[in-house]
């Protein structure tokens, strides 16, 4: 039990355990409550003079922000200004050197149109100079054409090849001839395995021959039934070259008039043939020509390649002569080897079949040493050993003998 005192009256009264704990409970919510009252009431005028302290705080900000902002304002116009001068006078340069610039490419343009004027010119001048050269060529190249059409129509079919020979024989005759008079070029009439070339050209210098050439000429009239093509001759003029022993081979013809391949210049067909030239007959001279300027280029190469070539041959023949020696010194030398073995066997045989002998020979030496220990130790005692005839008969001689000394 608890006493307790009323504050107010004086009067004191007991209360029990729980009472007197819901007692002190209320007191302590009454004065908890009280004491949050409180509290909340200060809390609440602080906050708000907090509140208005902020107010005012950010009123002086906010007037100092804005008196910044005028400021920065005004800078920013004064450089808004000082760029713009400075732009109005950057913009005025780059349109004063623009118009230098104008003014200078304006003036190239002017001296390029000059230029073009005069290049034009020239142009015109060598288009014309090469018309007129062009027109020239071609008017030759017409002339040419005439002649050989005319010299196709003035021939019989029998006729064509031996035409073309004698304008080339011709044509040799007056022209190479002054100048090479020593050179050979004749009609090739030797048949060398039922076939033959048309011309072979060869010279000399200094009595070495640097250059040979077989020549065919083929033609046909334009009324042949057949046409030929240069190729269907080409192997035969190969193989003629070959069995004359020329260098080169040449064929002169006027077979496909209307191929531009051989109407264009010297045709080079060693990709078909070694050294083989297929020509119209207005290249004849000129084929020659560079044919033997070649060759008297590369004349003392050749020169020196055949004096090569003689000692090769003679280089070859001591080592022929020096492979056969080996050959004959080898053969010998295995049958000696053969030989030296067959005897080296045989002596090897007989080495065994004395051996043989020599092993018969002990054993009879054995033999013979026994059979000679028998004879030293045979005695007539031992002969008549238990022979009574043999004592008799020995017994006799030994008196015969005594007598007899």
């Amino acid at each position: 039990m608890k006493e307790l005192k009323c504050p107010k009256c004086g009067n004191v009264f007991t209360v029990d355990e729980s009472d007197y704990a819901d007692i002190v409970n209320q007191v302590k919510n009454a004065e908890f409550h009280a004491e949050v009252s409180r509290r909340l009431k200060e809390m609440e005028k602080q906050q708000a003079l907090k509140q208005q302290t902020d107010i005012l705080k950010a009123e002086q900000r906010l007037l100092s922000l804005a008196s910044e902002k005028d400021a920065e304002i005004i800078r920013l116009k004064a450089r808004i200004d000082e760029t713009d001068s400075r732009i109005r006078v950057a913009v005025l340069e780059e349109q004063s050197k623009s118009k230098d610039v104008l003014q200078k490419k304006e003036q190239k343009i002017a001296e390029l149109k000059n230029e073009l004027t005069a290049n034009e010119s020239k142009s015109l001048e060598r288009v014309q100079s090469l018309k007129e050269m062009y027109d020239m060529q071609l008017k030759e190249k017409q002339t040419q054409i005439d002649y050989y059409k005319d010299l196709k129509t003035r021939m019989s079919t029998k006729m064509v090849g031996e035409t073309l020979e004698q304008h080339c024989s011709t044509l040799f005759n007056t022209t190479i001839r002054p100048l090479m008079p020593n050179a050979y070029f004749e009609k090739d009439n030797n048949i060398a395995e039922g076939t033959k070339g048309d011309f072979i050209f060869r010279d000399k210098d200094n009595g070495f021959e640097y250059i040979s050439i077989m020549f065919e000429m083929k033609n046909e009239n334009d009324t042949t039934a057949t046409k030929h093509k240069n190729e269907d001759f080409l192997k035969k003029l190969d193989d003629d070259r070959r069995k004359k022993g020329c260098e080169y081979a040449v064929l002169v013809s006027l077979l496909e008039p209307d191929n531009e391949t051989y109407n264009t210049g010297i045709v080079d067909m060693s990709h078909r043939y070694e050294k083989m030239y297929v020509i119209r007959p207005q290249f004849f001279i000129p084929i020659i020509t560079l044919l033997v300027q070649a060759a008297k280029k590369s004349l003392e190469y050749k020169r020196q390649l055949a004096i090569a070539q003689s000692k090769e041959i003679d280089v070859t023949n001591f080592e022929k002569k020096l492979n056969e020696f080996r050959n004959l010194f080898g053969n010998n030398v295995k049958n000696a080897h053969d030989r030296f073995h067959d005897a080296i066997a045989a002596i090897d045989k007989s080495i065994a079949d004395l051996q043989k002998v020599k092993d018969n020979l002990l054993k009879s030496d054995d033999h013979l040493r026994l059979a000679n220990d028998k004879v030293d130790n045979l005695t007539i005692r031992k002969l008549t050993y238990k022979n009574p005839t043999m004592k008799e008969k020995f017994d006799q001689a030994r008196e015969v003998s005594n007598d007899t000394d």
